[in-house]
């Protein structure tokens, strides 16, 4: 605000207008009671409060609360315009500054000069971010189940945690991932995921198509379930490349992570046979012969996957302690960076600097344009336009003010 000292005995006091408090910045925060997105279907605006106005006697105004918004593990944030990646929330109380809140303006103290000790002007609040963004839940889990429809998965599931998703002989019974905690030992455990079945064509998004597939990017090992009893006439080895090929589609980077080949249903006919043609013509992967129902090899295989887990968490641990030795330098832009069009008669300037300095600036007060017109001089603005044709009374627009050019 615009104030100054009154005092007795003080006929000529000086500036006294304290700043405006900073606006309140929007927060998601991952809260681990949560499961869905559910909410945001019934509230999809979120604004925080402003911050209060300056007082007189250099007081400042009281900054806003930040709002904080509870989102599930696994929250995915892209801006909805350019789909860039905002946050990637996946730890339990992990928070990211989703929209930032608008500095306060300054009060008339901060302006005073040698040449201009009492100036009669402040500056507007800074306008905070305004953002549309796109909200996905990605499944959190150290391992996943994929193959066909009705290979086992689910079964298996069933039997090494205390998840009991729904099972039955028809294909899709599974529709949504479901997640299970095996426990090996009183300090081994990991997160295993039951995800719908695969259909050729999913990357296109077939079937269950693209629900399915983004969930697979967030597990750190891939367990191929295959019946390798071909109980439906499918075959096991045309089923393997299958679901390689389409995970690759989708993803390529897919092809690089750890994956465990699981042959089920080995309890039934003419498995043993279809096992040893498997094996000849797949040979770059663990192979564990298993059977859901009757639990057979069920703790090698549970063993093997908690092993391979620690190597991935040592892996990581390791590339982490690296990465902290780096240091990054990065050049400081200049301080406004514009570009000057045509709109018919008017030129115009288009900058995000300058955009926010007319928002931020009060043209109802004769300082207050005196010091934008001098930062317009020093940045270059003026000499810009002049050398774009702009002569004495052709209009330029700054943001949404129009001004006159006057030499």
């Amino acid at each position: 605000m615009v104030a100054y000292r009154r005092e007795k005995y003080v006929p000529m006091g000086g500036p006294a207008g304290g700043d405006g408090g900073r606006g309140g910045d929007v927060i998601f925060v991952v809260e681990p009671g949560l499961r869905t997105l559910m909410d945001f279907r019934y509230q999809r605006h979120f604004r925080a409060k402003l911050g209060e106005n300056g007082r007189p006697k250099n007081q400042h105004g009281a900054n806003a609360e930040d709002l904080v918004v509870k989102v599930p593990p696994g929250t995915i944030v892209r801006d909805a315009q350019t789909q860039d990646l905002i946050a990637d929330l996946t730890e339990i109380g992990q928070r990211a500054v989703i929209a930032k809140g608008g500095r306060g303006g300054r009060g008339n103290v901060r302006f005073a000069t040698a040449k201009n000790k009492a100036p009669d002007m402040a500056e507007r609040g800074e306008p905070g971010e305004v953002k549309d963004v796109f909200l996905e839940l990605r499944l959190l889990a150290d391992a996943g189940l994929v193959g066909f429809p009705s290979v086992g998965k689910s079964t298996l599931l069933s039997v090494v945690s205390a998840a009991r998703p729904k099972i039955a002989s028809y294909h899709f019974t599974t529709l949504s991932p479901h997640l299970g905690v095996v426990s090996l030992d009183n300090e081994r455990s990991f997160v295993l995921a039951d995800l719908p079945g695969l259909i050729e064509g999913a990357h296109e998004g077939l079937g269950l198509g693209h629900e399915f597939l983004r969930h697979v990017e967030r597990t750190k090992i891939l367990v191929h379930v295959i019946d390798m009893a071909a109980t439906e006439g499918r075959d096991p080895v045309a089923d393997y490349h299958a679901i390689r090929n389409e995970l690759i589609e989708y993803n390529p980077y897919l092809a690089e992570r750890k994956q465990v080949v699981v042959a089920n249903k080995m309890d039934l006919p003419e498995s043993k046979e279809n096992l040893e043609q498997f094996r000849q013509q797949i040979t770059d992967v663990e192979i564990y012969p298993i059977s859901a129902i009757s639990r057979d090899g069920i703790d090698a295989l549970m063993y093997c996957i908690a092993t391979l887990l620690d190597e991935l968490q040592a892996a990581e641990s390791t590339r982490i302690e690296a990465e902290q030795d780096e240091v990054v330098y990065r050049a400081r832009a200049p301080r406004f960076i514009f570009t000057i069009g045509r709109d018919d008669t008017v030129f115009v300037v288009e900058s995000v600097e300058l955009d926010k300095l007319v928002t931020m600036t009060n043209f109802d007060q004769y300082d207050a344009v005196k010091r934008f017109q001098t930062i317009l001089r020093r940045s270059g603005v003026d000499s810009a336009l002049r050398a774009e044709g702009a002569k004495d009374g052709d209009v330029i627009r700054i943001g949404d003010m129009e001004f006159d050019f006057v030499e």
